[in-house]
């Protein structure tokens, strides 16, 4: 069950936009899109979750989509947007899935509010750029990315706005089919579902579609210092990663997976960065729920 798009007029100013499926009344679970994305991302857990009575509540980040820009933000000026969400749907706690780079938004809320996460669910999870050595282990165009980030931010800014009317187009979604050759086997086969597909890939059209300013400031936000440690966050973890996922190779989880003190990680084997979450959400859903 897909409700219709809501806004939440935050008191800090602006507006947050955001979705929900799966149950109405069921085990409330905010669920973090990854990047470029958007709220949309989260049709992905409809059919899990309505099998197993949760209740999936997706928002779209600042500048993203419906929600409304936030200048100069910082990972850690997510939390208590999602506090205040939570707060107008009376949740006291809740739990939270992440998909690739939803993570940092996950790992940071549940730093700052353990006492209303419960546990979260990271998939396919971006990890702390800042943080790593070595880029190795990030797809080719995330290296590529960060180097013009440092060297040229503003040819960077130039191309980010001279992508965004092919990426907004519907037509790039169906020559997006024809890119299925350029991934790995596994990908590629889940996402010949038309509707894992279309989740996929309108999500991110949705969120070019918002902002270019929005899909931007969401990207250096994963390049930036995330304001805090892995170390030091208490809250359950359980983090599942493809062992074929080249976004994030398997070897960058598995540093991620040692820095988190109470993490339980999962490496599945045949599975790439979007098959993961696509032909497991069941079992993805039914762990989180069980703590």
């Amino acid at each position: 069950m897909n409700l219709p798009g809501k806004v939440l007029p935050l008191k800090m100013g602006g507006r947050l936009a955001y979705d929900e499926y799966g149950e109405a009344n069921g085990e409330p679970v905010f669920f973090c899109h990854g990047w470029p994305s958007s709220c949309t991302m989260a049709e992905l857990t409809d059919a899990a979750a309505r099998d197993l009575g949760v209740r999936i509540i997706s928002p779209d980040r600042p500048g993203i989509s419906g929600s409304t820009f936030q200048p100069n933000r910082k990972l850690v000026d997510w939390p208590p947007v999602l506090g205040e969400l939570a707060d107008h749907l009376g949740l006291g706690q809740f739990r939270m899935l992440a998909i690739s780079g939803g993570a940092p938004y996950a790992y940071v809320t549940a730093w700052e509010m353990p006492q209303r996460v419960r546990v979260i669910a990271v998939v396919s999870g971006a990890a702390p750029i800042a943080d790593l050595s070595d880029h190795s282990g990030l797809l080719a165009l995330y290296r590529w990315m960060l180097a013009l980030h440092r060297t040229q931010p503003r040819l960077l800014r130039t191309l980010f706005y001279l992508a965004r009317p092919f990426v907004t187009m519907r037509l790039s979604i169906r020559w997006g089919r024809v890119l299925l050759k350029l991934l790995q086997p596994c990908d590629a086969e889940a996402l010949r579902d038309s509707a894992a597909f279309a989740a996929c890939f309108e999500s991110q059209r949705r969120a070019w579609r918002g902002s270019v300013e929005g899909v931007l400031a969401d990207a250096h936000v994963h390049a930036q210092p995330w304001g805090f440690r892995l170390e030091d966050i208490d809250v359950p973890v359980r983090l599942w990663h493809g062992k074929q996922d080249r976004a994030f190779s398997f070897r960058v989880a598995e540093e991620v997976a040692k820095r988190l003190p109470n993490c339980k990680a999962r490496y599945i084997e045949n599975a790439g960065h979007y098959s993961l979450p696509i032909q497991h959400m069941r079992k993805i859903l039914a762990d989180l729920i069980s703590l």
